[in-house]
């Protein structure tokens, strides 16, 4: 009995356990479809509020949830903005649409004359040709006689400086002329121009309203019209808004086409071969650099003159051609007189017509005028040039020395304001350096400076073979080249060129030549075998030339025949015997000093430029030879010309 009860108390134990393990999954089970019925309904919850928000009209963050109050404030003042700025958007593009619809007609006349004209030079150069040769045959020619001008464009600017802006003055009738250098259209019936005159610059104010033939001639004309072109215009004053003087042209008239193209105003003309053969482009298209340099030119030469005529002295004139090239140590030019059957000589200089002038009684004289010198082409040398010579009787070297400072000092202040120039050696990129013109200037004698920079001795007896031949060997040694023949003088010139100029910063004078190098100078009255005379230098270049003037005929006519047998030698450059000019020497030369003046180094240094082409209008150009023709009649014109 006890065993059976035992097996059926097990029996019911495991039953009990199975029970119990099917009431612990049944819980769970209906644990997890409660707890994914709980999150189900929070997804629906979110899902409501999300819904509700939407028919609320608030927007939804990135999160998907409603923006807070903040944030929805923040959200309504970009949107403000931005549909403020769509709505400008709208508008501007509405007042384009309508210029255009009224306007846009006119201005696509006034645009396309010159948008279809070609960018080839030569191109360019056929169709003016081809609208002028229409201009005509429709009897308008663009040619006239005469435009009656009654202001200047300066003058315009100076009597009309008072009208203020968006003023206008239209019961001042005035006409002016110049060169258009720009054109831009300005809208409906609007074009500008850029006028220059005199030097100065006005602005064209060109409107279709105010234009006195209407707007078909005012279409015309400004269709014709081309930069570069000479015009006229007759209108009156006014002043833009934004404070720019300007002309209101009631008529414009074509005075003379610009029939080639002219470089653009932004980048003008950089070809220097072009500068110099074409000086009219030159100054069209860089007309304030090139027009101060040539002004600087111009003070120059009547600062000169006024300072001599003040002093007394007389301006002459004396021949450009003669039978003997005297006057300077200088390689003449040779030309015929056909009628004469003569060889002439192009003067080299003025000297020797100005001293016998003062032998008959004109005791200062002066001329301003061209020289002619058959010798090489570089920076500082052209085979024409300009100087001032003056002869002032019963004065010596030492007085021309006091009155070159005087003149050339004041002369400097008065150009460019002060003593003190900035002048840039090596070009306008080159460090500059100072050059003070403040009086007095330093003094150096020849002889002696030169053997104290070299370090050597010249032998006493300047014209003995034994000098010449220690001055070559000084010469080899400073490896300094000189031109043949090796004469004494070419010799001293070198050695004296490579030694003392180049420290002749400030204005300087190299003073007491030797003899053999001054011909027509006077012996120095306490040192032998020297004369009085000076050159100035200044930044390393010969800007004058001076002396006490040899007077004694026997003594000038040994010194020519000195000459002479240095000529016969080879050196081209000496002077020949002007038996002339020693005869007038025995009717009587009074004490005399001489002086000369390079001016166009001068005006090199007061413009800053290191070229003596850039102060020549015209300077000395090599032929260029073109196998194709050119359009404007100038074969030597290189094919860049235009550009």
């Amino acid at each position: 009995p006890f065993v059976h009860s035992f097996s059926v108390s097990v029996r019911s134990f495991r039953a009990f356990l199975q029970c119990l393990q099917f009431l612990l999954q049944h819980t769970h089970r209906h644990l997890s479809l409660d707890t994914q019925k709980s999150i189900n309904m929070s997804g629906e919850g979110e899902k409501q509020a999300a819904a509700a928000a939407a028919e609320a009209e608030i927007p939804l963050g990135p999160d998907g949830k409603p923006l807070s109050k903040n944030a929805l404030k923040k959200l309504e003042k970009q949107k403000r903005a931005a549909e403020l700025k769509a709505k400008k958007a709208e508008e501007r593009a509405a007042r384009e649409a309508k210029q255009k619809a009224v306007g846009g007609a006119k201005d696509k006349k006034q645009k396309s004359a010159e948008d279809d004209d070609p960018v080839d030079p030569n191109e360019y150069f056929e169709a003016r040709c081809k609208s002028m040769a229409k201009l005509q045959r429709q009897g308008q020619h663009p040619y006239p006689h005469k435009f009656h001008v009654t202001i200047s464009v300066p003058e315009f600017q100076t009597r009309y400086a008072h009208v203020k802006a968006g003023e206008r003055e239209s019961d001042e009738k005035v006409s002016l002329a110049g060169r258009l250098l720009r054109k831009a259209a300005g809208g409906a019936g609007l074009v500008f121009y850029h006028l220059r005159g005199d030097g100065e610059s006005v602005q064209v104010f060109a409107d279709a309203k105010v234009y006195a033939g209407g707007q078909e001639a005012f279409d015309q004309v400004n269709n014709l019209l081309r930069r570069g072109d000479v015009v006229g215009v007759e209108g009156f004053p006014m002043r833009t808004r934004r404070g720019e003087l300007s002309i209101v042209p009631e008529r414009l008239e074509l005075l003379s086409p610009c029939l080639h193209m002219l470089p653009t105003p932004r980048e003008g003309l950089q070809n220097v071969e072009t500068r110099f053969r074409q000086r009219y482009l030159d100054l069209i298209a860089n007309h304030e650099q090139v027009r101060s340099t040539f002004v600087t030119r111009a003070k120059v030469v009547s600062g000169v003159r006024r300072f001599l005529d003040n002093m007394g002295f007389l301006e002459v004139e004396t021949p450009m051609m003669n039978m003997i090239a005297g006057g300077a140590t200088a390689k003449p030019f040779i030309t015929t007189h056909n009628s004469l059957d003569m060889q002439l000589y192009m003067r080299v200089a003025p000297e020797l017509y100005l001293k016998q002038l003062v032998v008959g009684g004109l005791e200062r004289v002066y001329e301003i005028g061209r020289q002619f010198r058959n010798e090489g082409i570089d920076p500082t040398h052209n085979p024409e040039f300009t100087t001032c010579e003056f002869y002032m009787a019963y004065a010596d070297y030492n007085d021309l020395m006091n009155m070159t400072e005087r003149m050339l000092s004041n002369l400097v202040k008065e150009v460019t304001g002060s003593y003190q120039i900035k002048y840039h050696p090596k070009g306008p990129d080159s460090p500059p350096v100072e050059i003070d013109f403040t009086p007095p200037w330093n003094r150096i004698s020849l002889v002696r400076g030169l053997e104290e920079r070299a370090g050597f001795k010249i032998p006493e007896n300047l014209e003995s073979e034994e000098t010449r031949l220690f001055l070559l060997e000084q010469c080899k040694k400073l490896e300094i080249e000189v031109e043949l023949p090796h004469t004494t003088y070419r010799l001293l010139d070198g050695l004296v060129g490579e030694v003392i100029e180049p420290e002749c910063i400030n204005p300087t004078f190299i003073t007491d030549h030797p003899q053999l190098m001054s011909p027509l100078a006077k012996w120095h009255r306490s040192a032998p075998g020297l004369t009085e005379r000076f050159e100035l230098f200044v930044n390393g270049r010969e800007l004058c030339n001076a002396y006490t003037e040899l007077n004694d005929p026997h003594v000038q006519r040994e010194r020519f025949g000195e000459q002479a047998a240095q000529k016969a030698a080879g050196d081209d450059e000496a002077q020949l015997i002007d038996e002339t000019f020693c005869r007038s020497l025995e009717y009587g030369l009074p004490p005399t000093a001489g002086w000369g003046l390079g001016v166009d180094r001068f005006c090199m240094l007061l413009s800053d430029h290191t070229s003596i082409k850039e102060v020549l209008l015209f300077p000395a150009m090599k032929p260029i030879v073109n196998t194709q023709s050119s359009t404007d009649g100038e074969s030597a014109v290189p094919a860049s010309a235009s550009t």
